[in-house]
Parts: C-alpha cells; structure tokens; sequence
C-alpha cells in the first residue's frame, strides 16, 4: 500500500458564492489527519483565507505531495495544467452537480478523503496535449491542455477552411465552424457536444472532431497520438485557437496549429470502488439496470 501524504495544497473555485467555509472545513479536517496544508494563492487571495501558508501553483509543485480540489471540472482543468509537470496527484471534490473528473461529492468528502491521504486510493493518469502556433515559419504561441485545442470561427463570422495534416501526410480540407483535436479526457466535453466519440482514457489516441461541417462526410476520426496534427487557415475571418480555457484570437490565413501528445500526465486519485464507466452512466444519465 503507497504510504501517506504529508502536505496538502488546497485549490478552489474562488468565484463560488460561499466557498471559504467549505475550503476551511476541508482544511482542518485535512489537519485534523495529520497533514500540513497550504493553500493555492490565488484561491487564498480570492476567499480572503489568511490563517494558512500561501503558495503559488510553483511553490505547490515543489513543496506539495497533494493537491485537493473543490470546485468543478472547469477548476480542475485549470490547475491541473499549471500542475502536471511536477507529477503531482489531484483529488476533485464536487460541490455541486458530480464532474467527469471532479467526483467526490461535497457532502462525502471526509469518508472519502481519510483513506486516500492515508495512502489507500486508487489512482489514474490522464494523457495531455500539448500544442502552439506557427506563422511564417515562427512559434508565436505555445499551449498545454487536458481536454482539446478548437481551431475555429469567430462569433459573427462565416465558416472556416482549415487543411488538415497528420505529420507530414495530408488528410483533407475541411469548411466546417472549426476544428476540435481532443484527448480521451476531452471526449466527453465539446467534442461530445459536436457528435465525437467517447474514447475511454486507457486509449493511446485522440479524436479530430469537424464543428458543424459543411460537408456530411466529414466525419470524426480516432487517431493514434503519437504523431502530430497540422492544422492550417486556408481562408474565414476572426479565426481563434483554444487550448482548454486559454485563447489565441485572430488567426491569419497561412497559421498553422500543431498539436501533439505532451511528456506531461495527470494523475488523478479516486477512492477505492471508483469506476470509469459509472462515472459516464451517472453524468450522461444512461440506464444502469438497477429498479
């Protein structure tokens, strides 16, 4: 069995009406079992939180063995990036309706959480992507994402042309609203929504989903991610470039996005009984057979 944590940094949604109690209570009973807790600065700076060490997503990586998550997917999604290069394991406390990745309900937290900081969890890695952006032969541009890099239109604009490559092999031109290049992780979020397919994260692969394309048989297509995704403006206007919550607007014609697999995952803990697949029955509603 893994041995135990030591020191817990505590993330939260700070725009939530009524977060600082929750944080504090997760705080203390953190403590309570032992562990030194520090919080995330800017969810500190945010709640008002003084009576606890303030430690940017650096100092966290470095002087942290665990970071606790209250909030949402969204929360989650952010500081696991400013995280992943440090190696460091996430656990999600859900406050309100339970996330993908966020899946500790509020009102559980403490018959969930004593076992995991005792070293009895069980654990997963999430690939990421990582991506920039090319104009005239310079990277003006770099991003790190957990669910996908859009390539797409702007609000008041007419489709895009996007030409689209895998390395050095091309595979079509594509007019469509935009472009979704998506891990497993971001299957179940807009790439869902635009018709893709849920690809379970033991996958090695990715998914590049068209948005609204203009021709039908441009269909979602799983790939391998171990190559790279070219994708090029060939023509539209207002042409930005996501990366998870991270934008890059006004593209001009002849950019290139290139997307690959980062060197950098997610760890993810859960409690002991946690499953992939009734995570999905729960948040997309299906029929479990029970009643």
């Amino acid at each position: 069995m893994p041995s135990g944590f030591r020191h817990a940094a505590i993330v939260g949604k700070f725009q939530a009406r009524g977060i600082r109690p929750v944080l504090e209570e997760v705080a203390h009973f953190l403590m309570g079992r032992g562990l030194e807790v520090s919080f995330e600065r800017d969810t500190a700076a945010a709640t008002g939180v003084t009576d606890f060490e303030a430690l940017s997503p650096e100092q966290v990586g470095q002087r942290c063995d665990l970071a606790v998550v209250v909030g949402g997917d969204g929360t989650m999604l952010g500081i696991a990036r400013e995280l992943a290069r440090w190696n460091m394991p996430l656990v999600g406390i859900n406050q309100g309706r339970l996330g993908f990745i966020t899946d500790i309900p509020l009102g559980q937290f403490q018959e969930a959480l004593a076992p995991i900081v005792a070293g009895d969890y069980e654990e997963e890695q999430r690939s990421m992507l990582e991506g920039d952006v090319w104009r005239d032969g310079q990277r003006i541009y770099e991003g790190l994402s957990m669910n996908d890099v859009v390539v797409s239109r702007g609000a008041t604009a007419s489709m895009v042309e996007l030409r689209v490559d895998v390395d050095d092999e091309f595979v079509a031109n594509i007019r469509a609203d935009g472009l979704i290049v998506a891990s497993p992780t971001g299957s179940t979020a807009y790439a869902l929504s635009a018709g893709g397919p849920i690809l379970h994260p033991g996958i090695g692969g990715w998914i590049v989903v068209p948005i609204a394309s203009h021709t039908l048989s441009n269909r979602p297509i799983v790939l391998p991610d171990r190559g790279e995704v070219r994708i090029g403006i060939v023509s539209g206007k207002d042409v930005s470039a996501n990366f998870d919550m991270h934008n890059l607007a006004s593209l001009l014609h002849g950019d290139e996005v290139r997307v690959r697999r980062s060197a950098f995952k997610v760890r993810f803990l859960h409690p002991r009984g946690w499953s992939y697949y009734a995570t999905l029955r729960r948040k997309l509603r299906w029929y479990d057979g029970a009643g």
